[in-house]
């Protein structure tokens, strides 16, 4: 059975544009940002340039740019009904289940693994017992990983909506992440290491024979956010208030003591009037600054400071997924620059793929949730219409799941799977994105046949890296 049809109502108006409302009204975009600058810009970026040199980098802004464009064809979505995305992709079939299950396998094989929480625990590790761990320490490392792991548990269980917590929490990291790489970057890196990676950035370099493809596919997916990641946006979106979000509600943390809110698991569309198109071009012209500015920007800045600051201190060829994947860095700083950075690395370290896990722990809960809540209206009457109920169910079956996952392989490896099925997730997501809005927005409200063709152009860069995986 479909889902029912939307609601009418007008479009909420987007406050006027400036900088004061625009730091009010990103949000979505911080904790994105927080997602990707993680196993991208800390681990797979330097660990394919150091393997086959600055050439490589060329692969970040391609992939970005595509991500942003694709990040605002979904969100157009969002914004014109106050639905995820993923409800979107259930509204293509005669019954929504099937789109539905879809997204939540190819969620669980993304996100599923509690990868950046073990990497994180590296560093922590590091920081605690003053050296790197090695093969013998790995009972110890997964105890580390349990405590991120519960740690990330605790900060969403807190605060008045998940969404909220969540964006002051990636704030907050960010500016300690990018505060610190900015530092390191332009005080000890020598200029000439600089201009060399910036050429990179700039023109792709001579490809070498023999490209380990897992390393090379997940790489371009994670330098930007990657696959599922992308398409949570529309789901904070709507908790933040985006558009016709604000209609329909938040899921609210357990620990606040705030109100229950009712989700409503049907959005509402607007009358294309004047009046309701003029607010509609504001919004977008939020989610156009947001998006290249505050993502697609910082995700390139993030990409090459890592990467800089890496080829500035550790030697070409050295193997940076072993054991110790997070912590590396920390250990060739402090003998260049000085002891004193040891600890102030594994810091920063920590705060970037502890803050991707945080975002991804919600990330599949809350696309689970969400698509529960949608699909059968049965289950919204088993837990009385209260949907915190169900993510908070989801959230303690997800916990249980990541405290044995955390032994299943090393963390490098968990990464590599989660990047390569963010590759394939944007394929197949170009398609239902470019479907959704062509089928079911207004005549008004569509992208353009340019947009459309950024889409296209998505699929078709991504799959190349699928197929050369599978090859």
């Amino acid at each position: 059975m479909g889902l029912p049809k939307w609601n009418e109502s007008q479009l909420p108006a987007a406050p006027p544009f400036n900088f004061r409302n625009f730091l009010h009204i990103i949000g979505p975009g911080t904790i994105l940002l927080a997602t990707s600058v993680g196993s991208g810009e800390w681990l797979l970026g330097p660990a394919a340039a150091l393997r086959y040199g600055v050439g490589i980098l060329a692969i970040v802004p391609v992939s970005v740019l595509l991500q942003v464009m694709f990040n605002i064809e979904l969100m157009r979505y969002t914004l014109a009904t106050g639905e995820p995305i993923f409800t979107g992709f259930m509204r293509l079939g005669r019954r929504a289940w099937p789109a539905g299950l879809l997204y939540v396998m190819l969620g669980c094989l993304q996100i599923g693994w509690p990868a950046f929480a073990a990497t994180s625990a590296s560093a922590l590790f590091a920081a605690v017992s003053g050296r790197l761990p090695e093969a013998g320490d790995a009972s110890a490392l997964y105890y580390y990983g349990l405590f991120t792991f519960l740690l990330a548990f605790l900060i969403l269980i807190s605060g008045r909506t998940i969404e909220r917590t969540l964006e002051i929490a990636s704030a907050g990291m960010m500016i300690w992440v990018f505060g610190f790489l900015i530092i390191v970057n332009v005080v000890f890196v020598p200029l000439s290491v600089s201009i060399e990676t910036a050429r990179g950035f700039l023109f792709m370099g001579d490809i070498p024979s023999g490209l380990d493809w897992r390393l090379i596919g997940g790489f371009a997916a994670y330098a930007g956010a990657g696959g599922v990641v992308n398409l949570l946006l529309s789901n904070w979106a709507r908790d933040k208030g985006f558009g016709m979000g604000a209609s329909m509600g938040a899921i609210t943390a357990a620990a606040s003591g705030t109100a229950r809110v009712k989700l409503s698991p049907t959005g509402s569309i607007f009358p294309c009037d004047e009046g309701n198109l003029a607010r509609w071009r504001l919004w977008l012209k939020y989610l156009h600054v947001e998006q290249f500015v505050v993502w697609g920007l910082f995700c390139v800045v993030g990409m090459f400071l890592t990467v800089n600051m890496t080829l500035a201190f550790v030697p070409q060829g050295v193997d940076l997924t072993g054991m110790a994947a997070g912590a590396y860095p920390a250990e060739y700083l402090s003998r260049t620059v000085g002891s004193w950075m040891w600890l102030l690395t594994l810091l920063n370290g920590f705060w970037i793929l502890f803050s991707t896990q945080l975002a991804l722990m919600d990330g599949l809960v809350r696309l689970t949730t969400d698509i529960l809540w949608t699909a059968f209206p049965g289950l919204r009457n088993a837990v009385r219409n209260d949907v915190r109920r169900l993510y908070y169910a989801l959230l303690v079956g997800f916990v249980a799941w990541g405290c044995v996952a955390l032994r299943l392989a090393q963390p490098i490896t968990l990464i590599l799977i989660s990047a390569n099925a963010a590759g394939f997730i944007l394929v197949v997501s170009s398609v239902h994105v470019l479907l959704v809005n062509r089928r079911l927005l207004p005549e008004p409200l569509r992208p353009s046949r340019f947009r459309e063709a950024f889409l296209v152009v998505t699929a078709l860069f991504f799959t190349f890296f699928v197929v050369m995986n599978l090859v």
